[in-house]
Parts: C-alpha cells; sequence; structure tokens
C-alpha cells in the first residue's frame, strides 16, 4: 500500500543551503515545461545543459526564492549534479550523468509529453470537488502527482456511489467486462431516469428524467422551466 504522494529528495548547494526538493507546483511546472520545451531546438550538450540549467532556475520560485531573482547567483551555487537532481525532483526528468548518451537525448525520450497531456480536462474534473475558488487557486495548491491522486480517489468514489445504486437495483457493475461499459453507462443513466422520475420512466433519453439533480446539471428540466403532461395518467387522458 502505497504512503506517500511523491518523493522528497535532498538536495544541497554550494554555499551549504539545504532545500528539500518535490513534484513542482502545477504554477511553476507550466513554466518549467514551456522553458524545456526549448531544448528540442538545441544541437549539442552544452545548449542542451544551459536549458536545464534555466530550467531549474525556474524551481527557485518554489524550492528557494532568494535565488529566484539572480540567475547568475544560482549558477554560482549549483554544479550538473545538482541541476540533474533538482530537474529530477521538480518534473521527474532523469538525467545521468554517467550514460554515454546525449543529454539532450535523455531528457527528451521518456514517451508522452507536457503537450500531449490534457492539463485542463483533468483540473475542471478536480475543480468539480469545490476546494479552490479559482484555477489560480488549484495549480498553486497542487502538483502533477497530488493532483493524479486526487482524480484517482475522486473517481474511486464516484464508483462505489454508482455500484451502491446499481446494487440496489440488482445491477453489479463489477462483473461487466471491458465490451459491456458502454452498456453499463447506459443502465447508470438508466436507474438514475426510474429514481428521478420517480418510477415513471426507465429510459434516461426521456424527459421525465430530467428533474431535480438530472434537471440541474442540464441547465433545463421539469422544475426548471419545462412542464409537461403525462398522457399515461388517466386524468389527463380523460381530459
Amino acid at each position: 500500500m502505497a504512503t506517500e504522494v511523491y518523493k522528497r529528495n535532498r538536495v544541497v548547494f554550494l554555499n551549504g543551503i539545504e532545500i528539500e526538493a518535490i513534484p513542482l507546483k502545477i504554477k511553476y511546472l507550466r513554466e518549467f515545461m514551456d522553458a524545456f520545451e526549448k531544448i528540442k531546438g538545441v544541437k549539442n550538450d552544452d545548449g542542451a545543459i544551459q536549458i536545464l540549467s534555466e530550467c531549474a532556475f525556474i524551481c527557485m520560485k518554489q524550492y528557494y526564492p532568494e535565488l529566484s531573482n539572480n540567475i547568475k547567483d544560482f549558477e554560482d551555487n549549483v554544479d550538473l549534479p545538482t541541476i540533474y537532481n533538482i530537474i529530477d525532483s521538480a518534473a521527474g526528468i532523469k538525467i545521468d550523468k554517467k550514460s554515454d548518451e546525449a543529454v539532450k537525448d535523455q531528457a527528451t525520450s521518456k514517451g508522452a509529453t507536457w503537450k500531449e497531456l490534457d492539463l485542463v480536462k483533468l483540473e475542471a474534473e478536480a475543480f468539480l470537488l469545490g476546494i479552490w475558488k479559482d484555477y489560480e487557486e488549484l495549480e498553486t495548491s497542487l502538483s502533477m502527482p497530488e493532483l493524479m491522486a486526487t482524480l484517482a480517489s475522486k473517481r474511486e468514489l464516484d464508483y462505489e456511489e454508482k455500484k451502491f445504486l446499481a446494487a440496489i437495483q440488482g445491477i453489479n457493475l463489477d462483473e461487466q467486462s471491458k465490451d459491456g461499459k458502454k452498456r453499463g453507462q447506459q443502465e447508470w443513466e438508466d436507474l438514475k431516469a426510474r429514481v428521478f422520475s420517480k418510477g415513471k420512466t426507465s429510459d434516461g433519453n426521456d424527459v421525465l428524467a430530467l428533474q431535480g439533480p438530472n434537471a440541474k446539471k442540464a441547465g433545463f428540466g421539469i422544475g426548471l422551466g419545462l412542464d409537461y403532461d403525462d398522457m399515461r395518467d388517466p386524468s389527463v387522458m380523460k381530459s
């Protein structure tokens, strides 16, 4: 069982100052990765190391604010192993100084890139928890490991709620195969329709399902400016 969301690394500067390096908060990680993208355009290790030094300097905004205003002071207090340790802790970019592989190649051969990450979608999902007043506060509060751990917990709780409500109706969501996910989602929508319509419909696409929480989520529905006549009601059929 996991006991920590991320590892904490100790970094010692040449001036003797010691800091604890952890994954960057998303606010700083954005700036870090924007600078890191420039490494793709360098032609040799000297250029790659310069870019990595700039990235490590950005990390000081979180790790060591006293060194975040002057890159020369920063460079005077770090060596290559320290820079590599910082970028590993900050963004999981590992550079082995003993490797024969070029620094640029080591830094850019890690599979999926920052640009391929749908961060907006992930943040939007987390924002629904209602903890943060805006996205700026969310990005200042969370690192990527923290965001992913939060979403994993949220999704697990959401699934357990669905499983409980489905079990009331005799549906076992755990027994559904991967091919049955779409069918399971429809069953979930139909289940909600039965609940919100008080048994009047089991079709998730029926207008009767747009009541209460469903109506509020959709932005319209019965009770939110949408009226209806139930033609199955004998009193309506007689009139």
